[in-house]
Order: C-alpha cells, then sequence, then structure tokens
C-alpha cells in the first residue's frame, strides 16, 4: 500500500507544479476582487476547480445572485461527473463507498486524465498519493497568489495562466503515441470544440457536448473489451 502510495505522489507532482502557477494567478485576481487571503485560499481548498473558480469569482465580482453562482457552476462543472462515471470503471474493487466519495472530492480534468493512463486497476493509497499533491499546489498556489497581489506585472501574472493547458498536452501526448484511438479522440476532440466555439455556445455546455459527443463515437469506433478494461 505504501509503495502504491507513493507511486501517486510521484505522478501527482507534475500536476502540482501546473496547479501552483495558475492558482498563482487566481489568488492575484480574488484580493484584486474584493477577497481577502483566507477567503481566497478556502474556496481553492474546498473547490479545486480551475474554470469554476474563475466563472464564480467573476460573479462575486459582479454581485451576481446565488441562483446564478448554482446555475454557472452546475454547467461548467457537470463534466466531472461524466469522469467520475468513467472512473469508477476502473477503481480496485476493495475501494469503500466513502473512499470513493474521498477521491471524487478532486477528481480534476488532469488528475483523471493521470488515472486513466495508470496501468491496472486503481487502489486507494494511490489515488490519495495522486490528488494531495496537486490540492496542496492549488491551495498554496492561491495563498501566495493572493499574498502577492499587485507585485507581479499584469504580463507575468497572464503567462501563469498557459502552464495548466501546457500541462494537460504533456499528459495526453505520450498517451496518443502509444494509442492512435487516444489521438484520433483528442484531435477530433479539438475539432468538435472549435465548431462549438464559432456557435457562440458556453465553455461548460461546449464541455459537456464535446465530451459526451466524442466519447460515444469513439466507445462505437473502438470498443475497450471487458477484459482490457483495466
Amino acid at each position: 500500500m505504501k509503495k502504491e502510495f507513493v507511486r501517486g505522489l510521484r505522478d501527482g507532482a507534475p500536476i502540482m507544479a501546473g496547479y501552483f502557477a495558475v492558482s498563482f494567478s487566481f489568488g492575484i485576481l480574488a484580493v484584486q476582487g474584493g477577497l481577502s487571503v483566507l477567503q481566497a485560499a478556502l474556496t481553492s481548498l474546498t473547490n479545486v476547480t480551475s474554470a469554476g473558480q474563475f466563472a464564480g469569482l467573476q460573479i462575486i465580482v459582479a454581485g451576481g445572485t446565488i441562483l446564478e453562482m448554482i446555475l454557472t457552476q452546475l454547467i461548467i462543472n457537470l463534466r466531472y461527473a461524466l469522469m467520475s462515471l468513467s472512473l469508477s470503471q476502473k477503481l480496485d474493487e476493495g475501494v469503500t463507498f466513502w473512499q470513493r466519495l474521498v477521491i471524487a472530492f478532486a477528481n480534476t480534468d488532469e488528475i483523471f486524465a493521470v488515472a486513466m493512463s495508470h496501468a491496472g486497476s486503481l487502489k486507494f493509497p494511490y489515488m490519495v498519493g495522486l490528488q494531495i499533491l496537486p490540492i496542496f499546489g492549488w491551495t498554496a498556489g492561491t495563498a501566495l497568489g493572493a499574498a502577492a497581489g499587485n507585485i507581479l506585472p499584469a504580463a507575468l501574472t497572464s503567462a501563469l495562466g498557459v502552464a495548466l493547458y501546457g500541462m494537460f498536452i504533456a499528459v495526453v501526448v505520450p498517451a496518443a503515441r502509444r494509442a492512435r484511438p487516444v489521438l484520433a479522440a483528442a484531435l477530433l476532440a479539438i475539432a468538435v470544440s472549435c465548431v462549438l466555439d464559432v456557435l457562440n455556445l458556453s465553455a461548460g455546455v461546449s464541455i459537456i457536448i464535446c465530451t459526451v459527443a466524442v466519447s460515444a463515437l469513439m466507445a462505437v469506433l473502438h470498443p475497450v473489451e471487458e477484459g482490457d478494461a483495466q
């Protein structure tokens, strides 16, 4: 079990680095929007979602209603429900219901991608190790960014936001090189995303449509045999 936990820590370390950079910029924007350092840090600790937090922050700054916040978060973060359904099929049989709830808390895009590329079934110690460093990096980056305030120039703050996309590409590329269906799914997802962007749909709705459409098509074209599911 200790070996699985350490392996999770190793796989989660690069995600922590990327999360730290992106959450640093969130912390700066949070204090500029009127949140305290503590409020910004608690927001990241209890949410662990980049798109949802940035969108929520905009609603808070604009003085939006609770209903607007709920609907926005529901649309943007609904993709996590889809990812959790997929991830649950790869979890080890020994993972209990309560342990699944712990895993679900930090089932982010990058953690999901790394977990799904993990060889074999996913044990609870591995998932805890995989998630604990990214959670720490996301929270610590927010706290330090909020404390830094307006010290850093705007150009550097914007550059930090690119780190998350670069990290996600680094997660997908190795898997795409090993399996052509993964490459095809990534390219198809890019194409569908571009079409949805032209249609001017919201980011949350676009992610959901793209995820469901591409996943369904690839499941039909490249089904995974029962024996290969792990």
